[in-house]
């Protein structure tokens, strides 16, 4: 059974449009103390995994966040129906440059891609996923990007440390040991018929 407090976060939780940070349910819950509300933090944490229930308590972008267990995921789109959001590869590179570099130009960007990113970088602010973070103090003054709280969320990540290392992606891309297979050794014989070989005359 839930403390009293643990069922209040859990309403604040419910409600909130979007992650909501241990600062900001602090903000909402002045008659507690930090440690009052971490624990029962943890405690509403630990009541959703042992309930094992259709969604659970995440941290997320820097807060917390109920969400529905991935392995319900076929069975939740086919009730809503939702079309998920869908990145074009160019998309995706200009996204993966400004989360792992940022705080980054436009031409760093650019220089990095090899090619214009001013279409992309609209969308990408369009879409909230990126944001402008200020002006870098060089001639010219360029504006400077990075990543939103809204790409955490919709990425499933706590925060920037958790993004994959180009280690754990490499590994992505190397087969497994058994579906290696060492170049069978051909003869010379077996690279040039001989004229018996041929099928006509």
């Amino acid at each position: 059974m839930l403390s009293e407090l643990s069922a209040i976060i859990e309403s604040l939780v419910f409600t909130a449009e979007s992650a909501l940070s241990t600062d900001r349910i602090c903000d909402l819950l002045t008659e507690y103390s930090r440690e009052e509300i971490r624990s029962a933090l943890a405690e509403l944490e630990e009541y959703h995994q042992l309930r094992n229930g259709g969604f659970e308590l995440a941290a997320v972008a820097g807060g917390w966040q109920f969400r529905t267990r991935p392995v319900f995921q076929p069975f939740v789109t086919r009730q809503i129906k939702a079309k998920s959001s869908k990145f074009s590869q160019s998309s995706l590179e200009t996204l993966a440059i400004i989360a792992y570099r940022q705080p980054i130009t436009r031409a760093e960007i650019e220089h990095l891609r090899g090619v214009d990113c001013g279409g992309v970088l609209k969308s990408l602010l369009e879409k909230r996923l990126v944001r402008i973070l200020g002006k870098k103090d060089i001639p010219g003054r360029p504006l400077i990007y990075g990543t939103t709280k809204e790409f955490l969320e919709i990425f499933g990540l706590k925060d920037l440390k958790s993004l994959p290392t180009l280690k754990e992606i490499q590994a992505l891309d190397e087969a497994p040991q058994y579906e290696r297979q060492d170049e069978l050794p051909l003869g010379q014989e077996l690279l040039i018929p001989v004229e018996s070989d041929l099928p006509f005359e």
